[in-house]
């Protein structure tokens, strides 16, 4: 079965690594993210955004999808189904989909104290449904799902005050953003992080925007407390690199090369390495117990 993420982000907080959050598109993220974390021995988070969702035709399709491909598969590490970036009507509707995680992204409410009063249900909810929920304090830079963060950095204060809910994990704005990072970005606010990991204690943080954060970083941070880190950006261009390599060699040209089978088949084995990769660097490998 799929579990909730609170123990295995508990377990990474505690252990000064993080559980890599992937972002799945379709059947070849889906497959490609729970075949690396089972390669790599290493609890994960199969995650999907309202857009995604849409995409795939609803939630209860990805719900589906995720469930059968991890029993279809034989995983045996740990994997929770997570909403990426919720508004309040869509973690009601996660949850009765069966994902086991929800985000409620409140940071775009019209009020701190709107986030606040929103998040305090939401957390009752989930936690009488066995569901793990992360609530946001500090808009994520780039464009989520529509919605363009300018990426400031969370009131340490505020962070406090949300956590006191009993949310399971807290994404908090320490200057990172969506998408590809610009080459002009100023890089972590570990200040921030440090100022806010003071306030949250043992309370394991999120990292969104891990996509093209420096190594360096990415292990500092984790080590202030960091134990969630987000990836879709990156996994993206893996899959279109390897897709337009194949189609720039011609192979759609070999007999049946355009079957989707063969045409996504370097794409997918992109992601598998790809996130692989990550999960190696977040230290989360050999950790398929947490």
């Amino acid at each position: 079965m799929l579990v909730n993420a609170k123990n295995m982000l508990d377990a990474a907080e505690a252990g000064h690594y993080a559980v890599g959050a992937f972002n799945t598109n379709d059947l070849e993220w889906c497959k490609s993210i729970l075949q690396a974390a089972q390669e790599t021995n290493s609890p994960v988070i199969v995650q999907c955004s309202m857009s995604a969702a849409t995409y795939q035709t609803g939630y209860k399709t990805v719900s589906d999808l995720v469930h059968s491909v991890y029993k279809a598969m034989d995983i045996t590490v740990p994997v929770a189904l997570h909403l990426d970036h919720g508004t309040y009507e869509a973690c009601l509707a996660c949850i009765d989909a069966g994902f086991t995680s929800v985000m409620y992204d409140g940071s775009h409410e019209d009020s701190f104290e709107t986030n606040l009063s929103k998040t305090k249900e939401l957390v009752k909810i989930c936690h009488n449904k066995g569901v793990s929920i992360e609530a946001e304090v500090g808009s994520i830079g780039g464009t989520e799902d529509g919605v363009t963060g300018t990426g400031e950095c969370a009131d340490p204060e505020e962070c406090a005050t949300i956590a006191e809910t009993g949310v399971d994990f807290l994404a908090a704005g320490i200057g990172n953003i969506h998408g590809l990072y610009p080459v002009n970005w100023e890089g972590l606010r570990f200040d921030v992080l440090e100022a806010i990991k003071a306030k949250t204690g043992d309370l394991p943080l999120v990292l969104h925007g891990g996509t093209g954060i420096p190594d360096d970083q990415i292990k500092k941070a984790i080590n202030l407390g960091i134990a969630k880190i987000n990836v879709n950006t990156e996994l993206q261009v893996a899959f279109c690199d390897a897709t337009v390599a194949y189609i720039e060699a011609k192979k759609h040209e070999a007999e049946k090369g355009f079957d989707p089978r063969k045409l996504l088949k370097d794409g997918a084995q992109a992601i598998v390495d790809k996130t692989a990769e990550k999960i190696e660097l977040f230290g989360s490998d050999n950790k398929g117990w947490a």
